[in-house]
């Protein structure tokens, strides 16, 4: 049986391919190879690899949870990650305007900026 850390590295790279997901496990790394590890295989080995949704409505979720709390960090992440599972920008402003009406329309404006930034970046590397 694989490790949550195996299969949370290989849906990390699913997810957001092979080099992002470097990028991103060498940033925790860096800061603490401990919380990389434990990041890694609970949120992608345990949760984001379980099949009972898929990952475009698990990222779409996430991004209303994220804005919610203001997490804009991990917000960008999750961003790209929707936008690769084939979440158009339409579908995540439907659920920033969810974010509006239940957490308030200033965790959704703030987090406006940041979909624009993800999709510019985004649409200059591909």
């Amino acid at each position: 049986m694989m490790s949550d850390y195996k299969v949370g590295m290989e849906t990390l790279r699913d997810l957001i391919g092979v080099e992002k997901a470097a990028k991103v496990t060498a940033r925790f790394k860096e800061l603490s190879p401990t919380f990389e590890q434990e990041a890694v295989s609970v949120v992608f080995g345990r949760t984001w690899s379980r099949e009972a949704i898929d990952p475009k409505t698990r990222s779409l979720c996430s991004i209303s949870i994220l804005a919610a709390l203001g997490r804009h960090g991990a917000l960008r992440i999750v961003i790209g990650i929707a936008l690769s599972c084939g979440a158009t920008v339409e579908e995540i402003t439907e659920a920033l305007l969810q974010v509006g009406i239940y957490a308030g329309y200033p965790a959704a404006f703030d987090a406006l900026p940041i979909l624009q930034e993800v999709v510019k970046a985004n649409n200059e590397e591909g």
